[in-house]
């Protein structure tokens, strides 16, 4: 029996699978039984209400999980699935509450990952006996509130025994988690962003021609209305080292290099050219340094982070992203992290 088949024995049977997507790895059961819905809760921790994402096999099926969809939710299909998209729409009958998170919304996306896309395939085709719907709940495969895994070894380390199975598809290619898309107020609404993620903005206007409108600013819920549903991902505090980590200006980057020598704190910086690289030479031992483009920040994000937590530090000084548009994304799950570090 392959990996695939025992995958797919074991989602039929109710149990957990951790199998990697292009964002991060995903804690996947059985999207359509509440049974094995409810071993995802148990195993990260994670409190009731919070809904998960239901990954799919193709767009083909989405009309058995979503109603009232709107065009431009084809259209996005068309753009970015399968990949590192999410899309909130009005849930069909029958989706089960415990995805949900009791709301009238799912999210639903399609990986780009071949193994994920391998194992919801065969896993969509086989015969199962809580409805035919072909979906998996995959939320990242770690304690909830804690860093997302994007490797292997990051699932086993944080859930251990819990999975079933592991299925390794090596270090995830995006590394942070996908873009959250809000289309369930109908097509005469605009699509709101609820996450930040690789798919822009930007990238959407130049697909659809349609703006995203932005009900509040990432990390923090002041600007949020009774109509923005709960989503993945989306509390202050999330993402989170088990160290206490505090983000620095790159400005005071040198002082932080400075305070680092000869005590257990640890530096998460980005790295710069050579001209730009005051001080940087003096405390390798105790920095790690990421890329300097935001997408090869975001594949080694977490991995840095997991490294430095198992330091046994007593600070993460991690210097924090440009501001600019193409690091949105990076900057939102720095302060999450930032926020919720340290936390038991």
């Amino acid at each position: 029996m392959s990996n695939i088949d025992t995958a797919v024995a074991l989602l039929r049977a109710g149990q957990l699978v951790a199998l990697p997507t292009e964002t991060v790895y995903g804690l996947a059961a059985d999207a359509a039984d509440p049974v094995a819905v409810s071993r995802i809760f148990r195993a990260k921790g994670r409190p009731a209400d919070h809904p998960l994402i239901v990954h799919l096999p193709g767009a083909d099926w989405l009309e058995r999980w979503a109603v009232n969809i709107p065009p431009l939710a084809w259209e996005l299909a068309e753009a970015f699935w399968p990949g590192p998209l999410t899309l909130i729409l009005q849930r069909a009958p029958g989706v089960p509450d415990a995805v949900t998170g009791g709301q009238d919304t799912v999210g639903i996306r399609i990986p780009a990952h071949p193994l994920a896309l391998e194992v919801l395939r065969a896993f969509a085709a086989s015969e199962h006996g809580v409805g035919p719907r072909g979906g998996l709940a995959a939320p990242s495969a770690n304690r909830f509130g804690r860093l997302s895994p994007t490797t292997a070894e990051h699932v086993r380390t944080d859930l251990g025994d819990a999975v079933s199975l592991i299925l390794d598809g090596g270090p995830c290619p995006v590394g942070i988690e996908s873009t959250i898309i809000d289309l369930s107020r109908g097509s005469e609404a605009p699509p709101r962003l609820l996450r930040p993620g690789r798919v822009t903005p930007a990238m959407i206007a130049s697909a659809t021609g349609i703006d995203v409108e932005l009900p509040f600013l990432p990390s923090t819920h002041a600007n949020a209305t009774a109509s923005t549903p709960r989503v993945s991902g989306s509390l202050d505090a999330h993402y989170a080292p088990r160290t206490p980590m505090r983000l620095v200006a790159r400005e005071n980057l040198d002082a932080a290099l400075t305070e680092a020598q000869g005590t257990h704190s640890r530096v998460l910086a980005l790295r710069r050219l050579p001209c730009d690289a005051k001080g940087s030479d003096a405390t390798s031992a105790s920095t790690f340094w990421l890329p300097a483009d935001a997408e090869g920040v975001a594949r080694a994000l977490y991995d840095a982070l997991h490294q430095l937590d198992a330091q046994n530090a007593e600070l993460i000084l991690a210097e924090a992203v440009p501001e600019s548009a193409e690091w949105v994304a990076i900057a939102d799950r720095l302060r999450r992290a930032a926020c919720g570090a340290g936390r038991s």
